[in-house]
């Protein structure tokens, strides 16, 4: 191997640190990764430049439109009202979220699943009386084995697919190849879930709603010329709220604590609050009560009826990570105003104005309704629920389901390829008003999308450099030659590298290290590919690992622990079943 191999694995062992450590978002440094790659001459511009076009990466933009179209349409809705209905149990209650959703995500990109699950699931366990903690893991885990059904279960099927038809140019996997191996998985980890997770699953019943799970630090004003100067605190009524209580006061430098029901309030007073996101909502109702800014952070107290109260979790990626929410300066960066933060479902003590920030925090955020479409798919929120969200179409939701049928049957009879039945679609969505333009714009996860056509120029300089040939020959030895072990090694080296990149870039990267092996071993591809496909969506021992983790992290009122007790097992059983699947689909011997 020459320098420009060494260069290629130093460089990809780079890219691997710098987003394993959450500092930098995936798709800069894919991005970066790409320029160097292109301007140091190891890769030509037209290699560099592949990804963009590669047919898998456009069948992934595709389907979030297809997705958005079933979400806007509400189509989940029908899913929601005929399916989950009233169980007497915990199991059977994740038996219905899990079931139907573990079958959607065969055939819709996961992540829009669970953004539209998690309402209507919270909705529906105040209804039943089981805490939101028994049931969003379940829609997490079985979203992710859902995924694993179909090569357009997840964006990373597809993405795989079509590194795998550049690099070999082979005609590539069809719509249910992968089903044979997947199918046997899911049923299995599904089944897996519902017999452990009603125990292993914490039951936190003191957080029974979307905004209820959380204990929230809320800090508010009193207004200088308000009603409230010179009141008490009980005559002001900020004792008798209900899921809301007064910590403290903080006033000309100074902090009241313990606050007597007869201390009188000043215009000016800061009011720290812990309570939940609907207490919050009536308390900002409160004619003397504004919401409170710091000297540097101007207020959005203009205009107030064209506010709303969003929840925002913060994702690995996100700039204000470190920060605290003083420095962060909201209402400079996104146009809105902190009110109140939550992290792992409990209260984060200390002023407002001091919190360091974290990856989960959930951020109770005043803004305009123009935040909501603006940063729903940026790469510094996760999740946003806006808490007066836009009424779906209702009227089109069975349509929305026969055009995913009509996409689904076309691809797999052959009629289209994947990527023009996925076109197809997309546009029927759009065309039957099933989604509009801006929605459908506003679906495309651009950072996704950039971060897997930059990975595509790794790929390649990896391939050519024969620095896949150097890492796969070091598998090879450790394999001692036996295919089985060989497939075994590859899937939780591909596992391992998920849980700190993304699944996308963790699958693209390793796809030629794994051509490479079965070249010089002299075997098929196919079930090696498949493993790399399977590895990269079974994520499931931190919430950082995948990305649906992280979007129930906040709402099932989680901590960091509970996902790495019930995750690191499930991680290890799925990927020795899966293993063991291949050994049977491929007729692999443990001795070969």
């Amino acid at each position: 191997m020459d320098w420009q191999g060494w260069f290629a694995l130093g460089l990809a062992g780079t890219a691997l640190v710098l987003m394993s450590t959450g500092r930098f978002a995936p798709h800069l440094v894919m991005m970066s990764v790409l320029v160097v790659l292109s301007a140091s001459g190891i890769v030509s511009a037209d290699q560099a430049l592949a990804g963009f076009s590669n047919s898998g990466l456009i069948t992934v933009v595709a389907m979030f439109v297809v997705a958005a179209g079933i979400h806007h349409s509400g189509g989940v809705d029908l899913l929601v009202h005929h399916v989950l209905r009233n169980p007497k149990t915990v199991r059977s209650a994740q038996a219905r979220i899990a079931i139907p959703v573990s079958l959607l995500s065969g055939f819709l990109n996961n992540t829009p699943v669970v953004a539209t699950m998690i309402p209507a699931v919270h909705a529906w366990s105040r209804k039943i009386g089981i805490s939101p903690s028994k049931l969003m893991i379940p829609l997490s885990y079985s979203a992710i084995l859902g995924g694993t059904i179909t090569l357009i279960g997840t964006s990373t099927n597809l993405v795989v697919n079509g590194q795998y038809q550049q690099l070999t140019g082979e005609q590539g996997f069809s719509i249910f190849s992968i089903t044979a191996v997947g199918l046997p998985v899911a049923i299995i980890g599904v089944a897996a879930l519902l017999l452990f997770m009603p125990r292993a699953l914490p039951d936190r019943k003191d957080q029974q709603k979307f905004g209820a799970m959380r204990e929230f630090t809320l800090e508010v004003a009193v207004s200088f010329d308000g009603p409230l100067v010179g009141k008490t605190v009980g005559e002001a009524g900020l004792r008798e709220l209900e899921r809301l209580y007064l910590v403290e006061i903080e006033r000309d430098g100074s902090v009241v604590t313990a606050v007597p029901s007869e201390e009188r309030l000043r215009g000016g007073d800061r009011l720290v609050f812990a309570g939940d996101t609907q207490a919050i909502s009536d308390l900002l109702r409160i004619n003397g009560i504004v919401p409170s800014v710091h000297e540097d952070e101007p207020s959005l107290s203009k205009d107030r009826a064209e506010r709303r109260l969003v929840e925002a979790a913060l994702s690995p990626q996100s700039d204000v990570l470190g920060l605290t929410i003083r420095d962060a300066r909201f209402r400079d960066r996104y146009g809105a105003v902190v009110l109140a933060v939550a992290r792992g479902g409990e209260r984060v003590s200390g002023n407002l104005g001091n919190i360091r920030l974290k990856p989960g925090d959930v951020l109770l955020l005043e803004a305009r309704p123009a935040f909501v479409s603006r940063q729903r798919y940026n790469k510094d929120f996760l999740l946003i629920n806006d808490l007066e969200t836009e009424t779906p179409r209702h009227d089109r939701a069975w349509l929305s389901w026969g055009i995913l049928v009509v996409l689904v049957g076309l691809a797999a009879c052959g009629l289209l390829s994947m990527l023009n039945a996925a076109l197809l679609g997309a546009a029927l969505m759009i065309l039957s008003g099933c989604c509009s333009v801006g929605q459908a714009q506003k679906s495309v996860d651009v950072p996704v999308i950039l971060t897997i056509a930059a990975s595509f120029a790794m790929g390649a300089a990896l391939e050519q450099t024969g620095a896949a040939g150097f890492v796969a020959q070091g598998i090879l030895k450790l394999s001692q030659g036996h295919v089985l072990l060989a497939i075994f090694l590859v899937y939780f080296s591909v596992s391992l590298l998920t849980e700190v990149i993304t699944n996308n870039a963790a699958a693209v990267l390793i796809i030629p290290v794994v051509l490479s092996m079965t070249t010089s071993m002299g075997v098929a591809a196919e079930p090696f590919v498949i493993a790399v496909m399977m590895a990269a969506s079974a994520s499931f021992a931190t919430p950082l690992g995948y990305q649906t983790n992280m979007m129930v992290f906040g709402p099932g009122g989680y901590r960091f622990s509970d996902f790495v007790r019930v995750g690191v097992p499930m991680n290890v059983f799925i990927g020795l079943v899966t293993v063991a699947v291949i050994a049977v689909v491929y007729g692999i011997k443990p001795g070969l």
